[in-house]
């Protein structure tokens, strides 16, 4: 890319779909507050769309163009630490900076302190590195923030729950919690019963379509529940130590989901029901419960290496640069198995 000054991105400037346009972005001269990526693949997330429909507070942000899209791999152009032609993956939240860039760019130009990036393992293809990073990096989050009060139970056996066990961050969930020992009870529609007891080998699985989700989680008598689709079905379950969500109360896909779920007022029931549950569990009136988020964290994301096997990397589907449009339409549905990733080139 040598001598480029500017390089082909999918930007918006509305909500989706109709604010997704092609556009470009400007390369700028190598400094050591920027990382420079030449882009090989990018991976979506139901955060893209969210992203952009958020509303746009200020009159002056309407109609500009913002990047999108934060998981990627490719080669370094510029980053310190790392030496020019250097295959990376990791993530980026350079679209909530005052760059406003994203990875679904052919050249990815990214605040150094909002990004997490590592070495790309030699046996990943692109494709596979970039699926990874965001939902690995939460999937840890969850194990991590459950695993105390699994410990704190005193009991032998530790028994997770994991709603949405066929999304993207169950998969990891799931894959974390069984190395760890752990029993798991995870939900899904019929069509991905056999993916979850075959390939992850959940203890059990509940058919969230025909069976009493909640129930079945009471009846498996679990230390904690990890909730990856949101909806309040199987709070407050007898025994339960800790109830955390990705999403929250909410089960749209349309809007933002995690800790923004707090102070989302366009929801305000949300809002009330959510908080009033956080303090009634700090004040320990019930189970305890939060909203997370990821934390991009280097060695979590170092760990992955070592951990996660090229078979183990699930990807629903591949589309090119130019159908990227299509890739979101994929995603949207709601019933993509694994990640969908788009080759950039």
């Amino acid at each position: 890319m040598s001598g480029k000054t500017s390089a082909n991105a999918w930007v918006y400037t509305d909500a989706y779909p109709q604010g997704l346009k092609q556009g470009k972005i400007n390369i700028p001269s190598q400094d050591g507050e920027k990382v420079i990526v030449e882009v090989n693949a990018c991976a979506l997330n139901p955060v893209d769309i969210q992203t952009m429909n958020l509303p746009r507070k200020n009159a002056n942000e309407k109609g500009k163009e913002w990047g999108i899209v934060c998981d990627f791999s490719g080669k370094v152009v510029h980053a310190k630490g790392f030496s020019k032609g250097d295959e990376v993956f990791g993530i980026s939240f350079s679209a909530f900076t005052p760059l406003r860039t994203g990875t679904l760019a052919k050249v990815a130009v990214l605040d150094a302190s909002k990004t997490c990036m590592i070495n790309k393992p030699v046996s990943w293809t692109n494709e596979q590195a970039s699926a990874l990073p965001l939902v690995w990096l939460t999937a840890k989050k969850c194990v991590e923030d459950v695993k105390p009060f699994l410990t704190k139970s005193g009991r032998n056996e530790k028994r997770v729950v994991v709603l949405g066990g066929s999304s993207a961050v169950g998969i990891y969930t799931i894959i974390l919690a069984k190395k760890l020992g752990w029993k798991v009870l995870s939900t899904s529609s019929s069509r991905n019963k056999e993916f979850l007891q075959d390939k992850l080998k959940v203890d059990q699985h509940v058919d969230y379509t025909t069976d009493d989700v909640r129930a079945k989680a009471t009846a498996f008598k679990p230390q904690a529940v990890i909730d990856c689709v949101g909806g309040t079905e199987c709070i407050g379950i007898p025994g339960n130590l800790r109830y955390i969500s990705i999403v929250g109360d909410k089960t749209g896909r349309e809007t933002m989901g995690g800790p923004y779920t707090y102070y989302d007022w366009r929801a305000p029931a949300y809002v009330i029901s959510q908080w009033l549950r956080w303090a009634k569990g700090y004040v320990g009136l019930g189970e305890s419960y939060d909203v997370v988020i990821l934390d991009p964290k280097r060695e979590w994301l170092e760990e992955s290496t070592t951990t996660i096997s090229p078979d183990s990397i699930y990807i629903d589907s591949v589309f090119p640069f130019e159908k990227a449009k299509e890739a979101f339409q994929r995603l949207d549905t709601g019933r993509a198995k694994g990640k969908v990733v788009i080759k950039v080139q």
